[in-house]
């Protein structure tokens, strides 16, 4: 759940963010008193998201197997049009004032709004929407507890990141104009960092250009800190946050008339709720994409081995020590020198599961068990019980052994000839 909380809320941050800001930014007008390119930005939101719904299923499918040839493009036109959107915003108070002089300059601005959305969408969701089809894990039924705890995650996220937008444009009436421009302002300059993060790795990897020394370790460290850019975009709006709460204390509670005064009273009220309230979103995105992805990457530690009988190039396990239903874990040092391991585990029904403590997927990686679950430590897959013992998938590799009378017999010539998947 957890893990699904964290990618989702990444992901859709920025885009939501992103749509939130230009329709405060560029926003004129009510009813019929509004132009109908004010609903672009909607409808570049909609194909964007389209795009990248139909880009995930093409992935799921494996029907796209290479994705820079889509990706390349796409970081150009975003690139080009955070350059294009900061401009718009640096001079967004002069195409909202008396636009109806001047309607095709906010024509343009809001065309230029619309394709950013769609192409920061279009690059943010792909992953996000790939979530999606690891709520159920192989061989396990449709609807189980851990298949409902994921899609809550998956939904916690994306509404975690639409309800901190919502909370940030609260700020549009309360706070100065250009603390929430400035906020814009870095948004903007923080995604285009992004954009030109990814492009530039592309760039790199192609060779098509060389980055001197510099310039190449500062792609290094926006490669690694690209969820500190993400908190970052929430983060900004602190300015215009304080703002709000300044201005809750500095309007006056009076007025000529009482219905001023309440005016002024409702104000700093209002004033003061948007700013904590922005607040409170920043510390919990910020908690979440830093604290909560944290435990997600908690490095698992795999339990000791336990001791066996190894006398004559024979192992023995006896039943009394791996009956209990739990995973046992075994190491042997094979002749070649290669330190093996190898796992028991007694399944429903009285017979036992044994097979490398390593898989033909995720090599020597080992397996944990949680819950009563035994789990892959590289993939996070839970491996199916029953299945422990046979051959395929993420499962344990199989190997030859012996049941005798309340033990297990396992020939080291059997690990010997094994040892090339722990090296």
């Amino acid at each position: 759940m957890l893990l699904q909380f964290v990618t989702v809320l990444q992901g859709v941050l920025a885009p939501a963010l992103l749509v939130m800001a230009l329709s405060v930014m560029l926003t004129v007008g009510e009813g019929r008193d509004k132009p109908l390119s004010a609903y672009w930005r909607l409808a570049g939101f909609v194909v964007g998201f389209a795009g990248a719904v139909v880009f995930a299923a093409l992935r799921a499918t494996a029907v796209i197997t290479q994705r820079t040839f889509v990706n390349y493009p796409t970081l150009w036109c975003c690139v080009i049009l955070d350059v294009a959107v900061f401009v718009i915003v640096l001079f967004a108070c002069r195409i909202t004032a008396d636009w109806h002089n001047h309607r095709a300059l906010l024509d343009i601005a809001n065309l230029v709004a619309a394709l950013a959305i769609a192409a920061t969408t279009f690059r943010a969701l792909p992953d996000v929407i790939l979530r999606l089809t690891i709520f159920v894990e192989p061989g396990d039924p449709i609807f189980t507890s851990d298949m409902l705890l994921r899609a809550l995650g998956f939904a916690l996220g994306a509404a975690v990141a639409i309800i901190a937008a919502l909370i940030f444009r609260t700020m549009r009436s309360t706070a100065v104009r250009w603390s929430f421009t400035t906020a814009v302002l870095l948004l903007v300059a923080l995604l285009f960092a992004q954009h030109f993060t990814d492009l530039a790795q592309i760039l790199q990897s192609k060779r098509i250009v060389s980055f001197p020394t510099a310039a190449f370790l500062a792609l290094v460290w926006g490669i690694n800190h690209q969820r500190s850019l993400t908190i970052a975009m929430a983060l900004v709006f602190a300015i215009p946050a304080i703002a709000s709460i300044v201005m809750g204390f500095k309007v006056k509670p009076t007025g000529a008339n009482e219905a001023i005064a309440r005016t002024h009273i409702a104000f700093r009220r209002r004033a003061k709720a948007a700013g904590a309230f922005s607040l409170v979103a920043m510390i919990c995105v910020t908690v979440a994409l830093t604290y909560g992805v944290a435990q997600t990457q908690k490095v698992v530690t795999l339990s000791p081995p336990e001791d066996y009988s190894l006398a004559d190039g024979v192992a023995t396990i006896k039943f009394s020590q791996i009956s209990d239903g739990h995973l046992h874990r075994f190491e042997y040092r094979a002749k070649d020198g290669t330190s093996m391991r190898f796992i028991i585990i007694k399944k429903n029904g009285g017979a036992y599961g044994v097979g490398l403590d390593a898989c033909d997927n995720c090599g020597d990686a080992g397996y944990y068990e949680k819950d009563g679950k035994i789990i892959c430590k590289k993939c996070d897959v839970a491996i199916n019980l029953a299945t422990i013992g046979f051959k395929g998938g993420c499962n344990p590799i199989p190997f030859d052994y012996q049941v005798k009378p309340g033990k297990i017999v396992i020939q080291m010539s059997t690990l010997d000839a094994l040892s090339s998947h722990f090296q």
